[in-house]
């Protein structure tokens, strides 16, 4: 099987030499809408790289000035993103035709050489040259580990400018044997965040919601059930107490088993190695939940946690502080950030569901704590619905993932 991992590594970029590539990104860009625009033109969305290239290489071709090479990673991009839409669709779920913003090019071999202290790049006018802006100690680092090791092939890389910064994502890989089935190890190894709560039984950094009106609405009912029996008083009645409680467990934990199944597939979905959960001590006091709501979070991370290994994920526990009124796009902390399950940061204005911004701020939580650590397979990102957030709160578009890079799409998903 393949290990493969990404090193974001910064550029040294003078003016001129930036200037040429954002033209590049933005006929880039211009090109992966395009195909999209194409491929969704019809009575079915077009999904074939071959059927894209025959329909739309010559146009863009004639309307850029790329290299062939960036052409073809933009029908790419384009291929995937519609694949993605399509899949969605059959599994029932919302998708709208996808529309690339986030500033990045694809590199390949024939477009980006890399050196020791500099990379080379393709532009829409000829190439550049760019330095690398490394750490001054080299070792325990990513780069050290992958990029510059002999183990490990340089296989390509994304280019993304973000806060005046440009960034390329060198995708890096080497085969390794295995004797167990293929795991989740992700290029890009980002971490899904997931808040717990009543009205949301869980929610993640990446937008999904499993409401608790269901859990609630089953609660209350056994819960009338047991209170009725409990009024006869007879043996009879007992008995049935017991039974209703049994009933009661078996729906709770088959209920759980499937939200932790499609915790886990959401995790695998989008790339992620690693599931934070907030520390589940003291959640009632936090949340206003019942003695039931403790036990089904506590269940749902222990099955979440031992499902989870077989994908080679590994599920964590965070400090909770002030997750729920923390803004995650600036970092304010103040009690009226938030206002029952809406949140609106006081100091930037940004507003969205509580329980979701909570998620990114889990995700976040546990970036931060293990960014000075030097596993090999330590996260970069907390991943969205589309893209990730740095260790810094910015946006950035997957690396790693080409149905969704470069597609930014902040609204959760209910």
């Amino acid at each position: 099987m393949e290990k493969r991992r990404t090193v974001p590594v910064k550029l040294d970029m003078d003016s001129d030499d930036a200037a040429l590539l954002r033209d590049t990104v933005d006929e880039f860009l211009w090109a992966a809408n395009y195909v999209t625009r194409h491929a969704f033109d019809g009575e079915y969305v077009t999904t074939s790289k071959t059927t894209l290239n025959d329909d739309t290489y010559e146009d863009v071709r004639d309307e850029t000035a790329l290299h062939s090479n960036h052409v073809q990673a933009a029908r790419n991009k384009a291929a995937e993103a519609c694949k993605s839409v399509v899949e969605k669709w059959k599994r029932g779920k919302k998708a709208s035709m996808p529309h690339f913003t986030s500033p990045h090019v694809v590199y390949d071999h024939r477009t980006a050489t890399f050196h020791d202290e500099y990379v080379s790049l393709a532009t829409v006018d000829g190439r550049i040259e760019a330095d690398y802006m490394l750490p001054d100690d080299e070792r325990d680092t990513p780069h050290a580990e992958y990029f510059f090791s002999d183990e490990y092939e340089t296989t390509g890389a994304e280019l993304h400018y973000s806060n005046d910064n440009w960034m390329l994502h060198i995708h890096c890989k080497r085969d390794v044997e295995s004797d167990t089935p293929e795991q989740a190890t992700t290029e890009n190894g980002t971490v899904l965040g997931v808040d717990l709560g009543v009205n949301n039984l869980a929610v993640t950094s990446t937008g999904t919601f499993w409401t608790g009106d269901e859990f609630e609405h089953w609660r209350r009912e056994y819960e009338t059930r047991r209170g009725d029996l409990q009024a006869c008083g007879t043996r009879w009645a007992h008995k049935n107490m017991q039974a209703v409680g049994r009933k009661e467990e078996d729906r709770f934990k088959m209920t759980l088993h499937r939200m932790a199944n499609e915790l886990i597939e959401e995790a695998c979905d989008h790339g992620c190695s690693v599931i934070a959960f907030e520390d589940l001590m003291d959640i009632r006091d936090r949340t206003g939940a019942s003695w039931g709501h403790k036990w089904a979070f506590n269940r749902l991370y222990e099955y979440v946690e031992y499902k989870a290994a077989e994908y080679g994920i590994t599920v964590e526990q965070v400090d909770p502080e002030n997750t729920s009124r923390r803004c995650s796009e600036c970092g304010f902390t103040h009690p009226e950030n938030r206002e029952s399950d809406s949140f609106n940061c006081l100091k930037c204005g940004y507003e969205n569901h509580a329980d979701y911004n909570a998620a990114k701020n889990i995700g976040l939580r546990y970036l931060r704590r293990n960014q000075t650590g030097s596993g090999g397979g330590a996260p970069v990102g907390v991943r969205l619905n589309s893209g990730t957030l740095n260790a810094n709160g910015e946006y950035e578009p997957p690396a790693d993932d080409s149905a969704r890079a470069g597609v930014h799409a902040e609204s959760p998903r209910f």
